[in-house]
């Protein structure tokens, strides 16, 4: 009996680092869950943050934008003023909070718009294929070719300086993007069965469009917007820094860094914090558009 326990024991203590191995790959599993969703929920919390800056910018912002304190020039961050004052003294949150308007409607017009666009276009050149494929996707190519930053600003600098002509440029700079995507999947749904029957009872090509191949492409269009919102958002303040931005006499994320860098050693503050709510949003438009990806991903759904 002591000699059967003695040979057990071995094959009881080669048992214990499986199960300990197991064990902590379950214990980091679970904390990097949690770390995601933690990652996920701030995320959400600054998109909401911003949406209602832009929404309701005078319940959020203390003072009036264009409010100036003629005794508090260049004061750092403090209690009164949490982002601190610029150069004639207006309190920098509020020039913040005021600023994110512009931005984020330059943004999500630009991204509707280039959805719009790009999704025509690749739905005409997937479904109707042959020579009206080859025409759309070479001058998509040609477009690919050229940075979306840098086609966005050739276009805005020979349209002039206005909100139109920005959003304009930088629609035409992501159309291709999208363009291509909605081509893909309209390519992928119109070989398969249901296509088929629908077209063997009789349906027409504009039935089958719209009931079956536009409402099954969408998914993808509708993460890759997502995601393109801060493309659109980064493109639009790197315009509004170098000039070529709205001329709204509203303050914009982009102008305010143009018109801050000349403060940098003295007042860091005037740039820091424009520039942080830029890429805080810019991060959470992309974390939020990773989440819908994963969701609308069929590899896995099954998972």
């Amino acid at each position: 009996m002591q000699l059967q326990q003695v040979q057990e024991a071995p094959a009881m203590e080669r048992e214990r680092p499986e199960a300990s191995g197991a064990k902590k790959a379950k214990n980091f599993a679970r904390k990097k869950f949690t770390l995601s969703k933690l990652v996920l929920a701030a995320a959400g919390l600054y998109m909401a943050f911003v949406v209602l800056c832009v929404l309701f910018p005078q319940w959020i912002a203390p003072f009036h934008p264009t409010q100036m304190f003629t005794d508090r020039v260049l004061k750092a961050p403090s209690a009164q003023h949490w982002f601190g004052t610029d150069y004639f003294g207006r309190d920098m949150f509020s020039i913040v909070v005021y600023g994110s308007r512009n931005s984020v409607i330059i943004g999500s017009v630009s991204v509707l718009l280039a959805a719009a666009a790009g999704g025509i276009i690749g739905s005409l050149a997937g479904y109707l294929g042959g020579v009206i494929d080859q025409a759309l996707m070479r001058f998509i190519d040609v477009l690919m070719t050229i940075p979306s930053i840098l086609l966005a600003l050739a276009i805005a600098a020979a349209l002039g300086p206005s909100m139109f002509n920005m959003i304009l440029a930088i629609s035409i700079a992501i159309i291709p993007s999208f363009a291509r995507v909605m081509r893909g999947q309209v390519l992928a749904i119109r070989g398969r069965p249901y296509i088929e029957a629908s077209r063997a009872i009789g349906m027409s090509h504009a039935e089958i469009f719209f009931r079956h191949v536009l409402p099954n492409s969408l998914s993808p269009i509708l993460v890759m917007g997502t995601v393109s919102v801060g493309v659109a958002i980064l493109v639009g303040s790197a315009l509004s820094f170098l000039g070529l931005g709205a001329e709204t006499g509203n303050p914009d994320w982009g102008k305010i860094l143009s018109q801050g860098r000349g403060y940098l050693s003295v007042a860091w503050w005037i740039v820091t914090f424009p520039g942080l709510a830029v890429t805080l949003l810019v991060l959470s438009v992309n974390i939020i558009g990773d989440e819908l990806r994963d969701r609308f991903d069929p590899r896995k759904s099954g998972n």
